[in-house]
């Protein structure tokens, strides 16, 4: 059975932060879906959904960001877990805001939960998929940039890059990690230098 993890803080401080784009997506497919309420434990919630003709589990760790394989381990712990079963959204900084690219495997590029859960698993060997939430002006303003609500002019891009990685989250479910790459991942254009 797949499960989605979307990656983020519980907790009204953080609720809406660009650190909790994980939770925008899994909370839009659950939407999407009608999906029913499921279990709720110390380390995370979930929906009973269905899409494609599967049932799908979708997950927001309860755990805070840096723990999140807790969560998962403890889901898995339960109901047993395939990696090639799993599929991660989190926030990335090194993308450009609503921008995505899904991944079949990889490191964590530094994000630490992404790196939890390789931890608690065993494994880079599980799909992620990235949403961009655009560079902080400094790396020392980095943490606080993924704690931030997202300013203005960010909004319309988010809003439409969590419809877009729902997509992506759908494709990945019917049609397997190869085709949901091909069609959700895209280069992003280099800007050109003034001369």
């Amino acid at each position: 059975m797949p499960l989605v993890v979307g990656l983020g803080n519980p907790g009204p401080r953080y609720a809406g932060t660009r650190h909790n784009a994980g939770w925008w997506v899994v909370e839009r497919l659950a939407a999407r879906w009608g999906a029913v309420a499921g279990e709720r434990r110390d380390e995370y919630r979930t929906w009973d959904g269905r899409f494609a003709g599967r049932d799908v589990t979708l997950l927001e760790p309860l755990t805070f960001m840096n723990a999140s394989g807790e969560a998962v381990a403890a889901w898995g712990g339960t109901h047993g877990l395939e990696p090639g079963d799993l599929l991660v959204v989190a926030d990335d900084v090194y993308l450009p805001t609503g921008h995505l690219r899904l991944r079949a495997a990889g490191s964590s590029g530094g994000h630490r939960g992404l790196a939890d859960i390789e931890r608690a698993i065993g494994t880079r060997e599980y799909a992620r998929l990235r949403f961009g939430v655009g560079a902080a002006v400094t790396t020392e303003r980095l943490r606080e940039h993924v704690l931030e609500q997202p300013v203005d002019d960010e909004r319309e891009a988010l809003e439409r890059a969590t419809d877009m990685a729902a997509d992506a989250v759908e494709s990945w479910i019917a049609d397997g990690i190869t085709m949901a790459m091909n069609r959700t991942n895209k280069k992003v254009p280099r800007e050109v230098p003034e001369p």
